[in-house]
């Protein structure tokens, strides 16, 4: 048993056996007073014991990792503090607030058991008493470096310097110091196993000069702070009264401030030098002006334009290939050749980042999704979307902007779309750019001309900033209908891409992935509560709709999620609602649409063709007849010129061919009238490629042979017989194929044109290619007699010699 002092108090003996309690996170130091929880099982079995003595000393060990739960010896530095509980406070059951002194230092020997908690054999290390002069030193250093040290930290007490001088000892010197500072566990321990005395005041020596420099680091930033906080709050000072000076004097501008804020701006702005030059210029006319002037007020309002335009913001691509083909699938289906595109651009900004955007035109059928994509285009290659509507524009300054000497003059649509877009390389949608006016006001197309080069893009200059801007980031697609009224000039700078109409497949494909689930939200269902079956998608898409697009296809969708909702609202549906096609019927109504061709190519006369339309394309019925009469031609059905002249040719070949099909050539129209008509008579018509149509249906009537009801076809005709190449071949086979024709028959110059045409159109559909009129009616005629045959097998072999 070896006696040790306690901070000055009586000798306290330290047994040679201890009871060991497990410290985390803290190292106790002789003569230090620390208070600490006590809340595990083993520890609080050795509280509730120790207490039961009288005068107890405990053993405290750190432990090597404070989160091992229940530590063994392993888990225990060897050398410890022994300690007093000089108080212990119950907080709950099993939990205490022990407040601990350490006595002196110890040495584990041996570990005696771990139940109910740890023991151990100890060897008291106490302080030696004797001293020298390099130790003497030693302690005026650390002492002179402690008061410094206190008086760099404000929250320590007055008392804390003179408490150091106070100690005389130097193991309890060090020992006090270390136990107050902010050191790592191991540091501590590191100088409670120190026992030699000089070693130990060096240690601390040392940790205590890093915290002196540490502190003087920290006096030094606050020093430059106030400093600078002074000189902040001095010029806060200065400028509240020479606000309220030209308060006083009527000067104060409308923002209620002064205008130095607007340099800041212009600096920050990172304008290009002609912009920034203006810029202060403007702001120092402005200085000099009285606010209540109205040239104050449209100053003003041009520096705030030019400084909150995104002159040198911009987001940055996202140029993994891979990322952008997911975004732009996951928004639309298909749509292959814009996608393609869009990829190419991301691919040759990643080998080339300064590569300029390009200008794309979607051209197609309303209901495709080319408004759209472009939003889904931006978010792909993470860019800010901004779109402006050019359908009925008539004026010029719409897009570049009034000059300032009109009141309430303002920047055009383009730079006002970049400043909302908040940078300077968006995706920019210039919607509907087929449907451009022009009156006295000027041409906005032309106007556009500049905006959609990129050799001249760069430089854009609007009337109203009068320094140019840099368009040249900017990714612009346009979008439109119709091709034929853009001008020339300005459909020379578009890259355009056309997008047809969809298949009957990729419609149902549209609707179970985009259009019934955003339908189900809206209408407040659920895909458990109801549910589309694909027949009724189908049904909805065959009789409800007839469009390229599917605008139609989501409204009468939507029509039907509204009947389910109805029932829902009232308490009348099941727990599943499925939607089949007699439901659909119930609720649209009546059929909308109905195959017709079975019923129009019934008699002879009758054929189906097909035309291209600004919606995507359409099949055409021409129905001729005839009638006793002088040989007169009667055209009905709003047909144009073009298609007049058609049906003059298509009557003249027969003519020339008459006998060879088997009419008689002298009088086969002497004392008959022949009429044609086109049906839908309020749409007009016009184009050469119903020649061929003309052509069969005139031969059907005057042979008496039935065309087929499942053909269809196009092709414009020549006196001398042949079919030549027609326009829009994707969009009539699209329209071909919505009516459930089976046979169509196209020039074979447009073959080339099939590669642009679903495989399920292909797949679905027998497409075949003519050359020469003769071909036509035998593919076309359901019966043809002999006569038209031979014709045929002698165009075959003059057009095919080595078939």
């Amino acid at each position: 048993m070896t006696k040790a002092k306690a901070g000055g108090e009586q000798p306290v003996e330290i047994p040679d056996t201890l009871p060991i309690l497990p410290l985390r996170n803290s190292v106790l130091f002789p003569g230090a007073i620390i208070p600490i929880d006590v809340g595990r099982r083993k520890s609080v079995r050795l509280v509730e014991d120790a207490i039961a003595k009288e005068r107890p000393v405990i053993g405290i060990l750190t432990q090597k990792d404070a989160r091992t739960e229940d530590p063994g010896s392993g888990d225990l530095y060897m050398v410890g503090c022994a300690a007093r509980i000089l108080k212990v406070i119950k907080l709950a059951k099993d939990n205490f607030s022990v407040i601990l002194q350490g006595v002196s230092r110890f040495e584990v020997s041996t570990f005696d058991g771990a139940e109910p908690f740890l023991s151990a054999k100890v060897r008291s290390v106490p302080d030696p008493t004797s001293s020298d002069v390099e130790l003497d030193a030693l302690v005026m250093n650390l002492k002179d470096i402690a008061k410094r040290v206190v008086k760099l930290m404000p929250e320590l007490p007055k008392e804390a310097g003179a408490l150091v001088d106070s100690v005389t000892e130097a193991g309890h010197l060090a020992d006090l110091i270390t136990s107050h500072l902010e050191l790592e566990v191991g540091e501590k321990q590191d100088v409670l196993e120190t026992f030699d005395l000089k070693t130990r005041t060096r240690k601390v020596l040392q940790f205590l000069s890093r915290q002196l420099e540490v502190l003087k680091v920290r006096e030094r930033i606050n020093t430059q702070v106030q400093e600078e906080m002074g000189r902040n709050q001095r010029e806060y000072v200065l400028r509240q009264q020479l606000k309220a000076i030209k308060e006083e004097l009527g000067e104060l501008d409308d923002g209620g401030g002064d205008l130095d804020e607007f340099a800041e701006k212009i600096t920050k702005a990172k304008m290009p030098e002609e912009a920034e030059k203006v810029s202060r210029k403007q702001l120092d006319r402005l200085k000099g002006m009285q606010p209540s002037s109205a040239e104050y007020t449209v100053t003003r309002t041009y520096l705030e334009w030019l400084v909150e335009l995104p002159w040198s913001i911009s987001t940055e691509d996202h140029i993994e290939l891979a990322e952008v083909r997911r975004c732009l699938d996951e928004d639309h289906y298909d749509l292959d050749k814009v996608k393609k595109r869009i990829v190419e651009y991301m691919a040759v900004r990643k080998l080339k980042n300064d590569k300029k955007g390009p200008i794309l035109c979607l051209a197609g059928p309303p209901g495709v999704g080319k408004t759209s994509l472009g939003r889904s285009v931006a978010r792909s290659i993470g860019r800010k979307f901004g779109r402006i509507s050019l359908g009925g524009v008539r004026d010029e300054a719409e897009i570049r902007g009034h000059r300032r000497t009109y009141v309430g003059s303002l920047p055009g649509r383009i730079i006002q779309g970049i400043k909302k877009a908040g940078t300077n390389n968006p995706v920019f949608v210039l919607d509907e750019i087929d449907k451009l006016g022009h009156d006295f006001r000027g041409d906005p197309a032309s106007a556009l001309l500049e905006v959609l080069d990129p050799e001249q893009n760069s430089s854009f200059s609007d009337h109203y900033l009068e320094v140019t801007f840099d368009l040249s980031k900017v990714l612009f697609i346009a979008t439109a209908n119709q091709l034929d009224p853009i001008p020339w000039a300005l459909r020379d700078r578009l890259e355009i891409i056309e997008l047809p109409g969809y298949t009957r497949q990729e419609k149902k494909m549209i609707a179970r992935k985009f259009l019934v689930p955003k339908q189900l939200d809206d209408h407040g269902l659920t895909k458990e509560r109801c549910d589309i079956t694909d027949q009724s998608i189908f049904e909805i898409i065959d009789s409800y709709t007839r469009e390229a697009g599917v605008r139609n296809l989501e409204r009468e969708i939507g029509s039907v999620c509204r009947a389910v909702a109805v029932k829902v609202a009232e308490g009348q549906a099941k727990d599943h609602e499925s939607i089949s096609p007699a439901v659909v019927e119930e609720v649209l109504g009546p059929k909308k649409f109905v195959s017709e061709v079975a019923d129009r190519t019934s008699e002879p006369g009758v054929c189906t063709g097909l035309a291209w339309t600004a919606v995507g394309g359409d099949i055409l019925f021409i129905e001729a007849t005839k009638m006793p009469g002088k040989g007169k031609l009667i055209l009905t059905g709003q047909l144009g010129d073009v298609m007049k002249e058609s049906v003059t040719a298509a009557l003249s070949f027969v003519r020339g061919r008459a006998a060879a099909l088997g009419l008689d050539p002298g009088n086969f129209l002497e004392n008959v009238d022949l009429h044609v008509h086109v049906p839908a008579g309020a749409v007009p018509k016009d184009g050469p490629s119903a020649g061929v149509t003309m052509y069969t249906a005139l031969v059907s009537l005057l042979t008496g042979v039935p065309v087929r009801p499942d053909v269809a076809m196009t092709g414009e005709i020549t006196l001398r017989g042949n079919v030549l190449q027609i326009g829009g071949v994707k969009e009539k086979l699209l329209a071909a194929h919505r009516a459930g024709i089976k046979r169509v028959i196209i020039p074979e110059r447009n073959m080339k044109d099939l590669i642009d045409v679903p495989e399920e159109v292909k797949g679905e559909m027998e497409i075949l290619s003519v050359r020469r009129m003769d071909e036509v009616l035998a593919l076309a005629l359901k019966d043809p007699p002999p006569s038209i045959m031979d014709l045929a097998k002698a165009a075959l072999a003059e057009n095919h010699p080595t078939a």
